[in-house]
């Protein structure tokens, strides 16, 4: 809806089929090049919309985007896989200034120096527009890059290799509309399995496969939490006091960094001693304090996190940070004695939907307060 708000595309209404909700876009007659700073300031991913604009229009304005504050990320990789494909890139201002000359993107090979999924997107669906072939190598390897992939070959284009560290894009001068089924958010599935495990509860999460969330079921497991196959998708069940385990964070099939910070919460009264190694962000440990705020027993040494289990938590006002420690907050607060309340939790709603009311459903004395 915010690129709506910009001209850029068209949003119809929301509907709903078969419980589902869906959406129609409509990109026929953009009448703007620009992602102005108000804009892409509140969701870092709005900068995707670069690779696509500039291939399709060559050109584009997009201001550098903003995000939650979890540490250093460079729109370079970005920058550097366009420039591969043969367009100039200027920043200014602010925002960065790209044109594609002389007729456009042309194909050629992208080596990202390290693994971005956002990069790996970027490039895709700036590919998918430009009529050569392009190879992508060090491709990250996400579901979500396999989702995209599905999506760009059914509007016309054709991409081989999604899932794997090696893509090959064959583009077309323009896509064609199609129907798509977005694959299930793994990160907010897992979140919810995560509440469970903490509650010493119980949850179903229909359409969910097991292996969108390999690493995350994995650890789960290893701490006696009973994950097991539903008639479509996968149930979580847990029973007494969990066992510490150390988790590291890496990228897709590691475990999740979008995980991170929920599972510290769940470590936080676990029976044992679990560290926590973080090798994705810098600064992704912000949640550490107001976990502590809570009882939690955490030692941060540089990038690794120290949790020796309590017997409870107990509730306290917090503050959150940014998306994934206002999500772990809310799941400390799930499991402490007495009440809990997690300010600034706007971030919530960029990665959770109406969470208050799908946790309510399942029985958590949980709600949205007016601030």
């Amino acid at each position: 809806s915010d690129v709506c708000s910009s001209d850029l595309v068209q949003l119809a209404p929301e509907r709903l089929e078969n419980g589902c909700r869906t959406y129609t876009l409509h990109a026929n007659n953009i009448t703007s090049t620009t992602a102005s700073y108000d804009l892409v300031r509140k969701m870092r991913a709005s900068v995707l919309v670069l690779g696509p604009l500039l291939a399709r229009f060559g050109q584009a304005k997009v201001s550098l985007p903003g995000g939650c504050a979890i540490g250093t990320r460079p729109v370079n990789l970005h920058l550097a896989g366009l420039r591969d494909l043969g367009a100039e890139i200027e920043i200014e201002d602010g925002y960065i200034l790209a044109k594609a000359p002389n007729g456009g993107l042309k194909g050629g090979t992208v080596r990202f120096p390290s693994i971005s999924v956002g990069a790996t997107e970027d490039l895709m669906m700036a590919a998918a527009l430009t009529e050569a072939e392009t190879v992508l190598e060090n491709a990250a390897c996400e579901p979500e890059i396999v989702d995209l992939a599905k999506l760009l070959n059914t509007m016309g284009a054709s991409i081989e290799g999604a899932g794997s560290s090696r893509m090959v894009i064959r583009g077309r001068n323009q896509l064609m509309g199609a129907n798509h089924s977005v694959v299930p958010d793994r990160i907010e599935a897992g979140t919810y399995a995560m509440a469970a495990a903490i509650t010493g509860g119980a949850v179903e999460l229909p359409g969910v496969g097991a292996e969108l969330l390999g690493a995350t079921i994995e650890a789960l497991v290893h701490t006696g939490v009973e994950v097991s196959l539903s008639r479509d998708g996968i149930k979580v069940k847990a029973d007494g006091r969990l066992r510490a385990v150390d988790v590291n964070t890496a990228p897709f099939p590691g475990f999740p960094t979008d995980m991170q910070a929920q599972m510290m919460a769940l470590m936080t009264t676990a029976d044992g001693t679990s560290i926590i190694t973080e090798t994705i962000f810098e600064n992704r440990f912000m949640h550490v304090p107001e976990l502590a705020r809570m009882g939690a027993d955490i030692a941060v040494k540089g990038n690794m996190a120290v949790v020796r289990g309590v017997k409870t938590l107990k509730g306290a006002p917090v503050m959150a940070t940014d998306l994934r420690a206002s999500v772990s907050l809310v799941l400390a607060g799930l499991q402490a004695q007495g009440e809990t309340i997690v300010n600034r939790v706007y971030h919530l709603d960029r990665g959770y939907q109406a969470l208050d009311e799908k946790l309510a459903a399942c029985g958590a004395d949980i709600e949205r307060i007016a601030g």
